[in-house]
């Protein structure tokens, strides 16, 4: 790998002293994920400090590190090494001619921003920058713009959010080119007045575009015209997606292969495309879309990223699929339990609903941040489960007791109190051609039931 920064560089964003010339090709603030010629930055948090594990960190080959206090390694002094990572990411955003799209939204944000990375990667192969994992708040934004190549053409960084005025800060940051809205739901509504006010947080992700930037939003959202109204403040250049009549970039037709995946023609804004999405979901029509959006508005080859579309597979905790050995045959596992909230539940319950399975079992896990109308919420998936044509539903977690009381009578379920007891009960039913969807929020501990099965950890 290239170099990344250099001792020097690094002293020089972030105004400290380099006791000694090093050169890093990867950037970490997680002594375990540290690499031969990473930079370790040790971060001081509420529960740890990173200093504590510099010996470890050079142990696995780093290259130097950000320190607030003097080390016999290789380091750069800092006053405050948090502050240094975010003026090593405004440093790398800086310095680099790279289009810049942001990514946001309740749902569908990282499948996005993998998506797009795919798109892309197809025009301009080896020189598109991403986020990796879901590293989208007040540190992973900074950390993710800090790993960020200098002489890449294109760039995609996710930006989260649970509270007004967090997307302001982080796209300030990344200042994108592009910025995209997947989606405005009830994701995190335990913090705000009302879903409009989570439209208003989406939104602030315009405020660090680019002058002469694009807002792509999604235009079969309810809130469609909030967001608008809030990008045509700062300026943007408007392009909305969807479904619907009148989106700019819109799906004419919509077809299930037979594969599983979807054919897809669409209407863009500077002409027609027909591409293939390999994965599974009606839903990531919608993402296509916006994807699509995004590489047009970025000044990409849309032909190359309909392909990029087409190998796309799903990611561990995010739809991932992989058969598990039972006795007399395998099972299908659909792997989304990395989080959940009411429209991804919908989402990946009519994924389900589409499989040809004999049998299909749903393990669900309660969501969180929902505030008081979580009871509300989770009964409202009884519908959506039942429309699957779920045989079992293993439900987990206290806040599954209003879809308990939902169901009874209409489908057979158990509801257990977490996720050993809910694994310890599937692996008592799970039979050769079932087809199970586990899904829930991250607390839940859903991975364990997944890695348990033979997947992968997100």
């Amino acid at each position: 790998m290239s170099g990344l920064w250099t001792s020097d560089a690094i002293a020089t964003a972030t105004g400290g002293t380099a006791s000694a010339p090093f050169d890093a090709t990867g950037v970490t603030f997680d002594s375990r994920e540290v690499g031969p010629g990473d930079l370790f930055i040790a971060l001081k948090g509420e529960a740890t400090d990173g200093h504590r594990f510099l010996d470890q960190a050079f142990a696995r080959g780093a290259a130097g590190a950000i320190v607030s206090t003097p080390t016999e390694h290789p380091h750069v002094l800092v006053a405050d090494t948090m502050a240094a990572l975010e003026a090593l990411g405004v440093a790398a955003r800086a310095r680099t001619d790279a289009t810049i799209i942001g990514v946001t939204g309740s749902v569908g944000k990282t499948g996005t921003k993998e998506a797009l990375f795919a798109a892309l990667d197809r025009s301009a192969p080896g020189k598109v920058h991403r986020s990796v994992k879901s590293y989208n708040n007040h540190t992973g934004v900074p950390l993710s713009l800090a790993r960020m190549p200098a002489d890449c053409r294109y760039a995609v960084l996710e930006m989260g959010m649970n509270h007004a005025g967090e997307l302001a800060a982080l796209t300030r940051f990344v200042r994108p080119h592009v910025a995209i809205i997947t989606n405005v739901g009830p994701v995190h509504i335990e913090f705000f007045k009302d879903e409009a006010g989570i439209a208003d947080a989406k939104a602030e992700i315009f405020q660090g575009l680019e002058a002469g930037g694009t807002a792509i939003i999604p235009f079969d959202n309810v809130h469609r015209d909030r967001l608008v109204k809030a990008a045509k403040k700062e300026g943007a250049r408007i392009v909305t997606f969807g479904r619907g009549d009148g989106a700019d970039v819109r799906a004419l037709e919509a077809m299930r292969t037979q594969t599983g995946g979807t054919f897809v023609t669409a209407r863009l804004v500077s002409r027609e495309l027909s591409f293939t999405i390999g994965q599974p979901g009606d839903h990531l029509v919608s993402n296509s879309l916006a994807v699509l959006a995004a590489v047009e508005a970025a000044g990409a080859d849309v032909a190359l990223a309909g392909l990029g579309l087409a190998d796309l597979g799903g990611l561990p905790g995010r739809g991932a699929r992989f058969l598990t050995a039972v006795p007399g045959g395998a099972a299908l596992v659909i792997d989304e339990s990395y989080n959940a909230n009411p429209s991804s539940m919908r989402a990946t319950l009519a994924v389900l609903a589409a499989e040809p399975a004999p049998r299909k079992i749903a393990l669900l896990g309660q969501m969180g941040e929902l505030g008081v109308d979580g009871p509300a919420f989770h009964a409202g998936l009884a519908a959506p489960v039942i429309d699957a044509g779920v045989t079992l539903a293993i439900l987990v977690g206290e806040g599954m007791a209003a879809l308990a009381i939902a169901l009874e009578g209409r489908v057979d379920f158990v509801h257990v109190p977490d996720a050993a007891t809910a694994l310890a009960h599937l692996k008592t039913v799970l039979s050769a051609g079932d087809a199970v969807l586990i899904k829930g929020s991250n607390s839940v501990g859903l991975m364990t039931v997944v890695t348990a099965l033979g997947g992968e950890k997100p």
